[in-house]
């Protein structure tokens, strides 16, 4: 169904609406094209035609208060319209006059980092707003990146002092055998994720500079204990490969100043059979402890390519499956 929706940007500073708008109104373009409606503006007021109309109005709402912090580049405007329209869905009878929620962003060096579903958007207000946030679900759910991208954008507002990256050094199903090298070059293997993620989002010389100074530390769990962590950004990726004892070591880590976040999918348990996941032990035993934040992904905010969720719900089926036969 195609409607009009109007509505007025009032006591806005012309550099704020420049910036919202962008250059020849090319962010506008930019968000029609995305939403496929037609926008069209006289001053600080605004015109939205189409289907997606309301959530036009949406996207410029939350679009106008990251105007107010800086330039717009194509990756937050393309943001901006993905939550607005699945904030439509959600709630096409909504007011498009009444403000919408921001919409969260990190921004590093590739530009402003957002979520493309709204699980994602609420792993990152809680990333934003939680000193400790377990972030679980499958692969491909962006929760390790996300996680890195906030602890960067941490560091780049001074509000922590450098990041730690952990994570368990379990194989997933073979044995590597032994790694030569120092230290840091045996778990790089492990680490890798957490690396490319990193140079994807400060570049490679940069990371490189930040490790020399020790401002990005590699740091095995196993070599975790009798350690305090202050004023640093914690990143434990596959918390789901951690011993129960683990995961308790590694929480009481966490000095003043100090983020932690801890990723893992429980559907991909490497540890041997007789042993409980710490990741699981954790959500058991922490779920109600006020301060720290479970955010559950499912199948549905896989962003790699289109068959990884049909993939991941296949395997999900075939495990409730398996679960309830041995039940019977």
């Amino acid at each position: 169904m195609t409607h009009t929706v109007r509505f007025q940007i009032d006591d806005c500073p012309n550099t704020v609406l420049q910036r919202l708008c962008g250059v020849l109104d090319g962010n506008l373009t930019l968000l029609a094209q995305a939403l496929q409606v037609q926008i069209s503006r006289r001053f600080n007021q605004f015109s939205c035609t189409g289907e997606h109309a309301r959530a036009a109005v949406r996207a410029l709402q939350s679009l106008l208060v990251l105007a107010e912090h800086g330039d717009l580049d194509a990756e937050a405007v393309n943001l901006a319209a993905v939550e607005a329209k699945a904030a439509e869905a959600a709630n096409p009878a909504d007011d498009p006059a009444r403000e919408s929620r921001p919409t969260c962003f990190f921004h590093t060096k590739r530009g402003s980092i957002g979520g493309r579903t709204p699980r994602q958007n609420g792993y990152i207000r809680a990333l934003l707003n939680h000193d400790v946030v377990f972030g679980l679900g499958p692969a491909g759910t962006g929760k390790t990146y996300l996680a890195v991208a906030a602890a960067v954008d941490a560091v780049d507002k001074h509000q922590v002092e450098r990041i730690v990256l952990v994570r368990p050094a379990v194989e997933a199903g073979e044995k590597l055998g032994f790694l030569p090298g120092d230290l840091a070059q045996k778990v790089d293997p492990y680490l890798r994720p957490l690396y490319d993620a990193l140079y994807d989002l400060m570049g490679f010389d940069r990371v490189t500079k930040l490790m020399e100074k020790g401002l990005i530390e590699i740091a095995p769990l196993a070599y975790m204990r009798g350690r305090t962590l202050n004023g640093a950004y914690v990143i434990l990726d596959e918390a789901q490969n951690t011993t129960p004892e683990q995961m308790k070591m590694f929480l009481t880590r966490i000095g003043f100043g100090t983020k932690a976040v801890i990723t893992g999918d429980l559907s991909q348990i490497d540890l041997p059979r007789h042993i409980k996941s710490g990741l699981r032990d954790a959500k058991e035993k922490l779920s109600d402890v006020e301060g720290i934040y479970f955010h559950v992904f499912t199948s549905e905010d896989v962003v790699r390519h289109p068959l990884v969720q049909k993939i991941v719900d296949a395997y999900d089926a075939a495990d409730e499956h398996e679960t309830s036969a041995q039940a019977a």
